[in-house]
């Protein structure tokens, strides 16, 4: 899937100007050598959610998370972003309105925990509603998928559901959740976590 991210730092908060390489913790100035040491570094910090699960009460635990899963590497894991970003000519939510967002994603959380365990489909469609504005958010510099993923994974999890949107033995999963928050695509993704909810 091709990265066509467009960042609007110009004071170079986030971005080494001359590399173009995020400042990270490791002092690394080589793009590949960087996504190879954040892969490295959020797999381990999966895994250890995956032993010592964190509570999703509201969006505060988005953030919680990507303090866990980046705290390795980047120095503003866990932190807002204060840059604006687009993909494929689509801007994400403007900084100066995270605070509904934080609200409304709050609200849904509100509604998911109100549906019961074995109403799976209603269950699937407040995932997506909350996978879906937790993307257009896109909170963070880097690390928003990593991050919504372990969200939405844990809200279901809290339920007894098992749910895995980059499974190892099914690249097509990753595909369609890709192609599905790239293009805010909700009935693909409804479809996608109906298919992988067990």
């Amino acid at each position: 899937m091709k990265n066509d991210y467009s960042y609007l730092d110009l004071d170079g908060i986030y971005t080494d100007s001359k590399t173009g390489v995020l400042y990270n913790l490791g002092g690394i100035t080589d793009r590949d050598a960087l996504t190879f040491a954040e892969t490295a570094t959020t797999t381990k910090r999966t895994n250890e959610l995956r032993l010592n699960p964190v509570n999703i009460s509201d969006s505060s635990a988005l953030f919680i998370l990507h303090d866990h899963l980046f705290q390795d590497i980047y120095s503003w894991a866990g932190k807002r972003r204060t840059v604006e970003i687009s993909k494929s000519g689509k801007q994400f939510f403007p900084l100066s309105h995270f605070d509904n967002a934080l609200s409304y994603i709050d609200s849904l959380i509100i509604e998911y925990k109100g549906i019961s365990q074995s109403e799976k489909e209603q269950c699937s469609h407040k995932l997506t509603e909350i996978l879906d504005s937790v993307n257009y958010l896109h909170p963070f510099r880097e690390g928003n998928g990593r991050t919504q993923r372990e969200f939405i994974r844990l809200l279901a999890w809290e339920k007894g559901w098992i749910l895995d949107l980059n499974p190892p033995d099914n690249a097509d999963a990753y595909e369609r959740y890709m192609a599905g928050t790239i293009n805010g695509d909700v009935e693909m993704l409804a479809d996608l976590i109906l298919d992988c909810l067990r």
